[in-house]
């Protein structure tokens, strides 16, 4: 007896999954066909959809990136088939173990993305779950990353068929891989197991499928059709090719009810939660790890309280002896700008007087009242003096006048302004007056420096033509006295008059200018005493003093003003574009999330839309070429489209 039972136990076919299906029209979440869609299931390999969708959200928020290296764990690589291969300590891409994950379903590539972001397999677990709920999963509980039958690891068809349509509206730009036959896993080149339903539907789009023998043949499919998207799940069919003709009848079921022209209604994406600390980098928290911390820090943002704000400082009050001698200054100044004028004969009065813009009668009588001296008075009201010795007559005392023939009656006579010729040259004791014939005894004494040869040679060259010399304002000379010529023999040497006859006296000669000239020109500029800019004062006494050095006669290339306009960006005259969109809030919702996904290169710049074409371009400008560039491959290994501009 008990022979015959075995023998009937054997040969029966197994049991088969629990059936049940769901169809949704993909634009608005309406359902358009049900069975059994709310009785919870084991979810196979569908599990793996949540577990790309968390790893995602990592990458979404900066926190992963296609590029990083991930640890393979113990756990991870002793996952049963399907497997990449993957061997504990292995080290291997992100990109890589998401390919492996969609398209081969591989159960050693999900561990590994679990471990990695939770830190073991129980934490991404729990992960998976608060995730679920926050998207309206409500009937699911997740045990592990992969999708292999353990006890409570349950979820339903609809739930699964709205992890779907997250998938396809909250990751966009990655949706695609769940369409690819074939992809480069790193270690092996793997193949879609949803392939046959992909190549026999028409719109077939994605996106996984799901086996194990609790769970029987599950699938989530999406395929669009003109205006239409159907999203299905079916779970416990007996075959593959089984399940396929289920999702097949699925789909036409839903095209024949959907309706053509609809509002879209995208789902909510779910929050992005909190990063671990210890996360961050790969073996932070193995023992003796270096730079490992000995257990996982959570940081959470929750607000669990609310700090009354600080007071704000307070303002010192100003202390009252400030205020009295504020108040003081302040009458004090009104005071002085009200009073009445002082009285004459007091010295408030001849203060005023002095201090205003009056006519010198003003302070001549101011002066009679205090008997001030004449001349001190004059100065003060700035009345020169037409002739110094009608200064000196006034008060000899006073204004006694230097010897005549010295350099203080020469400067006396300079001072003067306004003296004629004859005025200084009376200015001369007559004993002293030298001879016509004779030479000038202070010129005699005096013996110019040694100048530069280039120096000497641009003085002999600008004497030698009398077009080139000074104006005829900057020396004195009589009209019919004769032009003497200035020969220079060997630079060094005394300068002399080719004609020392001629008289020196009452006029300044071109042996003067160029002594002058010579003493007190620096040496590293060139005369050009033929242009000079603007003419100096008539100068009617023989004082040496220095002859103002003409700027150069440049070229006119060299003379030309240059304009030079400097950027004020400070290099920064490239972009980044990540797109064109249907429209402008789509562009500034792009700009936004790639901000926050990629804001160590991106932060400087300035967001910027533009309409072209009937579609918006979202772009970041302001960046230099090192930004642009970084942002750009760094945008790209997330597989964000982007391009550079400007330049």
């Amino acid at each position: 007896m008990a022979f015959v039972v075995s023998t009937v136990v054997v040969t029966s076919p197994l049991q088969a999954a629990p059936f049940a299906a769901i169809v949704m029209d993909g634009r608005t979440g309406e359902v358009l066909y049900e069975k059994n869609a709310d009785t919870r299931l084991h979810p196979a390999s569908l599990t793996k959809m949540m577990t790309l969708y968390i790893v995602f959200q990592e990458i979404e928020a900066g926190r992963l990136t296609l590029d990083t290296k991930v640890t393979v764990s113990k756990y991870a690589a002793s996952q049963p088939p399907s497997r990449l291969g993957l061997k504990p300590g292995q080290k291997i891409a992100v990109r890589y173990l998401i390919r492996a994950a969609a398209i081969k379903s591989a159960n050693d590539a999900a561990a590994t993305l679990g471990d990695h972001i939770g830190g073991d397999h129980v934490a991404f677990a729990k992960r998976m779950t608060r995730t679920a709920r926050q998207l309206g999963m409500h009937n699911t509980t997740f045990k592990n990353a992969h999708g292999l039958t353990s006890d409570g690891h349950l979820s339903t068809a609809r739930d699964m068929n709205i992890l779907g349509r997250h998938l396809f509206y909250d990751f966009p730009q990655y949706y695609h891989i769940f369409s690819r036959r074939t992809a480069d896993a790193g270690v092996a080149q793997v193949s879609n197991t949803n392939t046959r339903f992909l190549d026999a539907y028409e719109g077939a789009d994605g996106i996984k499928t799901g086996y194990t023998v609790a769970a029987g043949f599950n699938l989530t499919a999406s395929a669009h059709r003109g205006k239409k998207h159907v999203i299905a799940t079916v779970f416990g069919g007996t075959s593959t090719a089984n399940r396929n003709a289920k999702m097949k009848e699925l789909m036409d079921i839903g095209f024949g009810k959907a309706p053509n022209n609809v509002k879209e209604q995208p789902p909510v994406a779910a929050a992005v939660e909190d990063a671990l600390v210890a996360s961050l980098e790969s073996g932070i928290d193995e023992i003796d790890a270096e730079g490992g911390a000995g257990k996982t820090v959570r940081v959470s943002g929750e607000v669990k309280v609310s700090p009354r704000p600080k007071a704000r400082p307070s303002i010192p009050a100003v202390p009252d002896e400030v205020v009295v001698a504020m108040n003081a200054s302040i009458e004090d100044a009104l005071a002085e700008a009200t009073a009445a004028p002082a009285p004459e004969g007091t010295l408030e009065f001849q203060a005023e007087a002095m201090t205003t813009e009056a006519a010198p009668e003003t302070a001549l009588a101011a002066a009679e009242v205090l008997e001030a001296p004449v001349e001190e008075l004059l100065a003060e009201a700035a009345t020169p003096v037409e002739d110094a010795t009608a200064l000196a007559a006034v008060d000899p005392a006073v204004s006694a006048p230097a010897e005549p023939g010295t350099l203080e009656a020469q400067a006396a006579a300079l001072k003067s302004g306004g003296a004629p010729a004859e005025t200084l040259v009376a200015a001369l004791p007559e004993a002293e007056a030298p001879p016509a014939d004779a030479a000038d005894p202070a010129l005699a004494a005096l013996k110019p420096k040694a100048r530069p040869d280039e120096v000497a040679e641009t003085a002999v060259a600008e004497v030698k033509e009398p077009e080139a010399s000074l104006p005829l304002e900057e020396v004195v000379v009589a009209e019919a006295a004769p032009q003497p010529e200035l020969v220079v023999t060997d630079p060094g040497t005394e300068v002399a008059l080719a004609d020392p006859a001629l008289p020196l006296m009452g006029e300044v000669t071109e042996v003067e200018t160029v002594a002058g000239a010579a003493n007190l020109a620096p040496p590293d500029i060139e005369l050009a005493a033929a242009s000079v800019a603007a003419p100096l004062p008539k100068r009617q006494a023989p004082i040496f003093d220095a002859v103002a050095a003409a700027e150069e006669d440049l070229p006119a290339e060299e003379s030309q003003e240059v304009v030079v306009v400097m950027s004020t960006s400070g290099g920064r005259h490239f972009g980044v574009n990540v797109g064109e969109f249907p429209s402008r809030y789509d562009a500034e919702k792009a700009l936004l999330k790639t901000a926050l996904a990629e804001s160590a290169t991106l932060n400087d710049g300035l967001r910027k839309t533009t309409q072209s074409g009937g579609a918006w371009r979202a772009s970041f400008m302001g960046l230099t070429e090192e930004q642009a560039e970084l942002a750009c491959r760094r945008l790209t290994a997330r597989a964000i489209p982007c391009e550079t501009v400007g330049g």
